[in-house]
């Protein structure tokens, strides 16, 4: 016993400076040493007193929290699988698109009617050829067209109340490419050969109008009128009013104005008569009482005569000539 205790820190002073290998060595052969002194009969060696046990593996409430997120993550995992087999039904995934969406060559065909909660951007948008295109909304339908930048250069609002159209300028074609109406900040021009007002007060105008021509429906009388102001008609090759069927009548609170600057008033009709003209009395000679009278050249031309006794208009007068 005094010897194996004497030794014992000769071995430790050894392994403390053996190499690694050395002392692996030294550690195989104390364990063999030491399994053989327990498992020898006869002896009396003493054990020794610290023996260590080592467990290999996850024991304890480790082992119980593995199995717990092991189940976890299984539950989850048929959970996401259920959900991904019910959405994929509800959508009616399929391989050419999603329920009634169709995933085609020239992009992307819907079928039927649908609803968009954003904004939808798109470079095209028709209907089939059998079908028109409807855009529906409770409240309005608005259009925008943007720049580069994204400002808004054009929007076209269909509201419940009002159809708004925003831009430089606005145009209505048809079908041949023609121009009917165009409207910007100068000018407002309708290229329709006709423009029709169907309604009963007509066409009302708060500033000048050009037009070639002003024509009635047929059998309906054509009125121009100015209620409180004045109606002038002015063109520099002439006014030509004409009624085929019915009478032409000019009714002014003061004065009618018919004026030529370099031509003549043409009164081209079988009886002129102007009824209203006042007739004077016989009375002292010289004395024409403020009155004249009406004559007429032979090439159509009225001049005013003081009024006499008789006639005062002479066929061959200065004023004819």
């Amino acid at each position: 016993m005094s010897d194996r205790r004497l030794q014992t820190p000769a071995l430790i002073h050894r392994s403390a400076v053996a190499t690694p290998e050395e002392a692996l060595i030294s550690t195989k052969a104390r364990m063999v040493r030491e399994q053989y002194s327990s498992t020898t009969q006869g002896t009396s060696l003493p054990r020794p007193e610290n023996q260590y046990v080592y467990k290999i593996g996850i024991y304890g409430w480790r082992k119980r929290c593995l199995y717990l997120f092991v189940l976890l993550m299984l539950i989850i995992l048929v959970v996401n699988f259920a959900l991904t087999i019910w959405i994929l039904r509800v959508m009616w995934f399929n391989p050419e698109g999603m329920g009634l969406l169709r995933v085609t060559k020239e992009g992307l065909r819907l079928e039927g009617e649908s609803e968009f909660l954003f904004p939808l951007y798109a470079k095209e948008i028709h209907s089939r050829e059998d079908s028109s295109l409807l855009l529906h909304s409770s409240q309005n339908v608005t259009v925008n067209a943007r720049n580069s930048d994204g400002d808004v250069t054009g929007r076209l609002s269909v509201g419940p109340q009002m159809v708004e159209a925003q831009g430089q300028s606005f145009e209505i074609n048809s079908n041949s490419g023609k121009m009917l109406f165009s409207a910007n900040e100068q000018e407002v021009v309708v290229g329709a050969d006709k423009l029709r007002v169907t309604g009963p007060e007509g066409a009302l105008f708060e500033h000048s109008v050009e037009t070639p021509l002003v024509k009635a429906e047929a059998f309906k009388d054509l009125r121009l009128e100015s209620p409180t102001r004045s109606l002038s008609l002015d063109a520099p090759k002439g006014v030509h009013i004409k009624a085929l069927a019915g009478n032409i009548e000019a009714t002014s609170q003061m004065n009618i104005m018919l004026h030529t600057s370099e031509g003549m008033l043409i009164l081209d009709a079988e009886t002129v008569r102007l009824p209203k003209l006042p007739q004077g009395t016989r009375g002292v000679p010289g004395n024409s009482q403020g009155l004249y009278e009406v004559c007429v050249c032979p090439d159509g031309k009225l001049y005013l005569s003081v009024a006499g006794v008789g006639s005062t208009c002479h066929e061959y007068s200065r004023v004819c000539q």
